[in-house]
């Protein structure tokens, strides 16, 4: 459990620099440029995935439960998980009306796959785990209004319909991949009993 929540809150961290450190992040680009910001925010998010990916699996023989999902839960979980994967689609496309009323639709994506997953799992890593993306995904968001307030940042502008529908599309076959097979290969757990 300890390399999980290392990985956290190395992940997390850097993440979370520009919200609570804004001046650490535009000292270390003024000594050292935009690509020394990168190349250090790149390495501590790949170390930081690496150690939640290697200490979530370790933990599981040793995890606890904290609570008992009912059945339907997961059914609601699974249902979520479609808009997740629509909203991260979107999130990669010019503004279609999804990216435009959502804002940010990869922040929306994260906090859905988060709150999908804690109505699923009630085991003490998954609680941790998901739990502080959960958060993580709140705090960005009120971060960015308070960027947007500050006309730091801009909200995306409608281009076109057909966005939506490539975002509906790409979403739709994120989804059945991952209910297929991906969660199983790169999580270890099925989402659906198949066959």
């Amino acid at each position: 459990m300890a390399l999980l929540i290392l990985g956290i809150v190395i992940f997390l961290g850097i993440h979370l620099v520009r919200s609570f450190a804004p001046g650490l992040r535009e000292a270390v680009i003024a000594r050292s440029g935009q690509g020394a910001w990168r190349a250090i925010h790149g390495i501590c998010a790949v170390v930081g995935l690496c150690l939640i990916a290697y200490g979530f699996d370790a933990s599981r023989a040793t995890t606890g439960i904290l609570y008992t999902p009912p059945k339907f839960l997961s059914h609601i979980a699974l249902t979520l998980m479609i808009f997740a994967c629509i909203c991260l689609v979107a999130a990669f496309l010019p503004a279609g009306r999804i990216k435009a009323a959502t804002k940010h639709p990869a922040i929306l994506a994260i906090k859905i796959w988060a709150l999908a997953h804690l109505m699923a799992n009630g085991e003490t890593n998954s609680v941790l785990l998901f739990g502080t993306f959960l958060a993580w995904g709140v705090i960005l968001r009120i971060s960015m209004k308070r960027r947007w307030r500050a006309g730091a940042v801009t909200h995306p502008v409608f281009v076109s319909y057909a966005y939506d529908a490539m975002a509906v599309v790409g979403g739709l076959v994120v989804y059945g991949l991952f209910v297929w097979k991906l969660h199983e290969l790169l999580i270890g757990v099925a989402p659906i009993a198949l066959g």
